[in-house]
């Protein structure tokens, strides 16, 4: 849902050594559209191999897995299943965006403005089942565990952290938060950068720690009452929010109301679609307990089967990052390692 809450939320900053052996419940979507929004050449197009198919995700996806599980993290990754009936609004909205953003890039590259160019690129990302189906392929090759959520990704993450399967969910959004999540990891980048939104700038960041109780706790309200805050901020199911209203507002309105069909009342609700069934979208979101999550070991002729004969990647890079992993899995013993 991409819910805006950063502001109002206590976050602590934590180092990968105290995420080391944790169990940590993807987003996987949210990584693999960082990937391909952000791994391109110097026009803004995607990485491709020598058929066209594009790898941006492929590169940023084996590079962060091996460097988290180097690291020591446990990483697994949750998928989108089937989106809500609601989100059909939002995802036609993005689709348009990102033709507009589409024809801008080609204006751009026709008249020789590279930088202009790589700004709209980044705003045209579109991941394709092909490309989930064989991410999935090569983080199971790496040993790495997947999750198919029924529904929304973020759900069912949360949902395994809430059943103490997973530390935390691990997502720029904060949308875990009102699906339940007892915990969220933002940040958790290697390069300790991310990019500044619609801009060709990186900032400094550090992975940080939000824990739930705490921010329910500091904020005086429940979690019934950060679902309506949310929604009022804005999520995938009324993008934007109520006009005018932002997280300290919303937060005052809601220990202004204790009554729900009041507050809605009192605001400007400029929506198709009533606020009590974004509620219940959020709160009921299908969520399944038909998952397993096992560390494996790591299947390196598949890993290159994937990357090198079907993708052209080179040999020696692949075998380059995966050397450190491999060293130190064969030091340790694979059940001592994870």
């Amino acid at each position: 849902m991409g819910v805006k809450l950063t502001d109002i939320l206590v976050r602590k900053q934590v180092s990968f050594d105290y995420l080391k052996g944790k169990v940590l419940a993807v987003d996987a979507s949210i990584f693999l559209y960082q990937f391909l929004t952000t791994i391109r050449q110097r026009d803004g197009s995607l990485l491709t191999d020598s058929h066209g198919n594009v790898t941006s995700h492929l590169v940023g996806l084996f590079s962060r897995t091996v460097n988290f599980l180097v690291k020591g993290l446990r990483p697994v990754y949750v998928f989108d299943g089937k989106p809500p009936k609601l989100k059909h609004e939002t995802n036609q909205l993005r689709k348009k965006a990102k033709e507009e953003a589409l024809k801008k890039y080609e204006d751009a590259i026709s008249k020789g403005f590279l930088i202009e160019a790589k700004k709209y690129a980044s705003r045209t990302s579109l991941l394709t089942k092909d490309m989930v189906e064989e991410s999935k392929a090569l983080l199971l090759a790496l040993g790495v565990p997947i999750v198919q959520a029924p529904s929304e990704g973020e759900a069912q993450a949360s949902f395994i952290v809430k059943r103490g399967d997973a530390f935390a969910v691990a997502s720029q959004d904060e949308d875990c938060l009102m699906f339940g999540s007892p915990k969220l990891v933002r940040n958790l980048s290697v390069t300790a950068k991310k990019k500044v939104k619609d801009k060709l700038a990186y900032q400094s960041v550090k992975p940080e720690l939000i824990d739930l109780s705490e921010v329910l706790s500091n904020l005086g309200i429940n979690q019934d009452q950060l679902i309506v805050l949310g929604i009022l901020v804005g999520t995938d199911y009324n993008p934007g929010g109520v006009k005018g209203i932002g997280p300290k507002k919303a937060l005052s309105l809601i220990k202004k109301y204790s009554d729900f069909d009041e507050l809605f009342s009192s605001v400007n609700w400029d929506f198709d679609v009533s606020w009590r069934t974004i509620f219940d979208t959020i709160k009921n979101m299908e969520v399944s307990d038909n998952y397993s999550i096992t560390f494996g070991s790591i299947d390196v002729d598949a890993v290159k089967r994937i990357l090198c004969d079907k993708h052209d990647f080179s040999q020696q890079r692949v075998d380059s990052t995966l050397k450190p992993l491999v060293k130190a899995k064969a030091q340790k013993g694979l059940s001592d390692f994870f």
